[in-house]
Formats: C-alpha cells, structure tokens, sequence
C-alpha cells in the first residue's frame, strides 16, 4: 500500500499540472535576463508569446522604446526600424488578476484592447495605470503575462540608455539594445 501511495505521488508530481511556470531567457547585446511566464493567468497571451519564441521571431529586433521610469518596449522592429509582420492580434486577458509592477512583463498594443500581436514592454515602475480597471476600451488595461526573474539590472542598464527620435518614432536608444533570440530556458531556475 505504501508503495502505492508513494507511486501516486510521484506520478501527481510529475504532472503537467504540477509543472513549473515556462521560462523564457533574452540574449541581448546588453546582457541576459530570465522571465517566468504566467500561463495559468494569462493562457492565450502566453501560448502566442511562445509561438513567437519558438519560431525564432524576436532573433535580431531591437528594444525600440525606452521611457526611463516607466518601461522598455521591444518586439516588433529590427535595427533599422523595419517593422516585423506579425501574426493575427489576441484577446486582451488584462482581468487576469496581475498588475503593471516592477519588473513585471506585458503586452503592448494600439488604442484597441484586441491588438497586441509580438510587441511586449517591461514595467520599470509600479505603472498601476495600465492595469485592469474596466472592461470598457478605455480602462480595459494592459496584459500581464510574466515577471522578470533574474536580470534586472540588464533590464535597468536598458533602461537608462540614451534616446532619440527616429523618423516617426520618439524614445528610441541612440544605441541599438539588439536581442540576439529568446529561448525557452531549458534549466528553470
């Protein structure tokens, strides 16, 4: 009997319920850091995030948007400011109980809460703003999906790079913050 219940366990343990969060790593030209992601919380947001890692999308964009106490944006564009074409946009889930906080990673998007396709941004401050206040387009709010576990100071380091403005587009690193690819981290933390 005891080997039974033992057996159970392990067998409870080892379930896909029981898995740890996914973790995805950023390789930058700046450094590394390491994200969780929150599938439970935010399941069609995370699903198109990695659909977007896994097939090697971000390899090569830039961090196109840096506002110092407030976010990094990345993403969608390369180095040359090219948009990236994306995949259809996702349901907004920002009523998933998460909020914009320090460190916190989130969806970004246009005035329509049912935009965001590839483009992300990491919250610098604790930007409560952008959380989930209403269904209604004006105060639906941002998805958070995930938390930077390690690295933030790279994410910090980003964010105190000097910005310009770039043909039509304003905060954008003098520099290029190149993300060389994110992967799946394959050693949790």
């Amino acid at each position: 009997m005891r080997k039974l219940y033992i057996l159970l366990t392990l067998l409870l343990l080892s379930s896909p319920a029981m898995a740890a969060n996914p973790q995805v790593v950023f390789e930058t030209n700046r450094g590394n850091f390491i994200v969780e992601l929150y599938p439970e919380k935010a399941p069609k947001t995370v699903a198109n995030f990695l659909a977007y890692v896994n097939s090697g999308f971000y390899q090569d964009t830039i961090f196109h948007r840096v506002i110092k106490r407030f976010m990094i944006q990345g993403g969608g564009f390369n180095a040359d400011m090219t948009e990236k074409e994306t995949r259809a946009p996702i349901v907004n889930e920002s009523n998933n109980g998460l909020t914009n906080e320090v460190g916190t990673i989130a969806m970004a998007r246009t005035s329509d809460p049912d935009s965001a396709t590839s483009q992300f941004f990491i919250n610098l401050e604790n930007n409560q703003f952008l959380n989930y206040q209403s269904p209604d387009a004006q105060l639906i709010g941002y998805c958070v999906f995930g938390r930077v576990l390690k690295g933030m100071d790279v994410v910090r380091d980003i964010a105190a790079t000097s910005t310009a403005n770039v043909g039509p587009y304003g905060d954008v690193p003098r520099s290029p913050i190149v993300v060389h690819q994110v992967k799946v981290n394959k050693t949790p933390l």
